[in-house]
């Protein structure tokens, strides 16, 4: 009986394999409308698709952003300025979507802008660091879908978010967790909502990868920063050895994990915008998979207990 257990298992496999082969078509009508265009995964897309024969409309931070993303990419490409923590430039990019897009809708929008900054202990953060990271991370999130969504819905297209697998779990304080939790609350309750208008809610759940976010040496900075600006009872709490360890052990931890292939995650968000069937989460990386996630089912006593054992101790800890 047990033998029918691995023969059904690669069957589901080799079903769900050939069920997601499958591509929509006339991508050269479909616009797809991208956050966070500059570097990373949001860059790597964007010319990608392009590639592909989508018509990108790619959200950049900097001018500079704009101009060597379209010195990459074909004439199809449109990039637009766009700061994700400001209403008012979303609101007037999703002005530039809506005259693009026309009668024919927007195909799908990829969330994908984020920052990693400022990032440490929980209580070494002020209430502004949570809301800027805050409002790139999930308001930013969510005031993009809203500005495009009638427009989806006209396309019955798709949203596809960038979370992170520590959207699942959190193995660190500060507000980057919070945020991606947040994210993931908003997709899940945005699919059910979408599903009566036949548009496709989507979740990109990627482990630790090699840009912007998981930049060791901004992530330091932001440590060293933050703690000299903590009070002294707190800095006392601490004490200056806590800082120099949590420092060696990101280094330490960041080799060990982070992934240089962008393309694993890549490859999923164009599978999300261009798949007849679309998974509704993808979790992109072997950290991900074989590590994050199965922690994440884990009772809080064991998960709790595995990220202390290594983590450093406060010169006040009671452990």
């Amino acid at each position: 009986m047990l033998l029918y257990i691995p023969v059904l298992v690669a069957a589901w496999f080799i079903y769900r394999w050939y069920k997601e082969r499958e591509r929509v078509s006339n991508i050269e009508d479909k616009y797809v409308y991208i956050t966070g265009c500059d570097s990373g995964f949001g860059n790597n897309l964007a010319k990608h698709l392009d590639k592909l024969g989508f018509r990108v409309i790619a959200g950049c931070y900097t001018e500079k952003g704009e101009d060597e993303l379209k010195k990459a990419s074909s004439k199809r490409l449109t990039s637009v300025p766009l700061d994700v923590s400001n209403s008012e430039s979303v609101k007037k990019a999703a002005d530039v979507v809506k005259n693009l897009v026309g009668e024919k809708g927007l195909w799908a929008v990829v969330n994908n802008a984020g920052v990693a900054i400022p990032s440490g202990p929980s209580d070494w953060i002020d209430i502004e660091g949570y809301k800027s990271m805050l409002g790139v991370n999930l308001t930013g999130v969510i005031d993009v879908t809203l500005s495009v969504l009638q427009l989806i819905k006209k396309a019955k297209g798709r949203v596809v978010n960038v979370a992170s697998v520590f959207g699942r779990i959190s193995p660190f304080g500060g507000p980057y967790c919070v945020s991606k939790y947040g994210v993931e609350a908003f997709n899940d309750s945005l699919r059910v909502n979408m599903a009566p208008f036949g548009v496709k809610v989507l979740c990109i759940e990627p482990g630790f990868f090699k840009t912007t976010v998981t930049n060791t040496e901004l992530l330091r900075n932001s440590f060293r920063n933050l703690f000299s600006k903590l009070p002294q009872d707190v800095k006392d709490d601490y004490g200056p050895e806590f800082l120099q360890k949590l420092i060696d052990q990101l280094d330490q931890k960041f080799r060990l994990l982070t992934d240089n292939d962008l393309m694993k995650v890549v490859g999923c968000m164009e599978h999300a915008v261009s798949a007849v069937h679309p998974r509704f989460r993808y979790s992109p990386g072997w950290d991900a998979k074989l590590f994050w996630l199965p922690m994440s089912y884990m009772p809080t006593y064991i998960t709790d207990k595995c990220f202390l054992i290594d983590y450093p101790k406060p010169r006040a800890s009671v452990l």
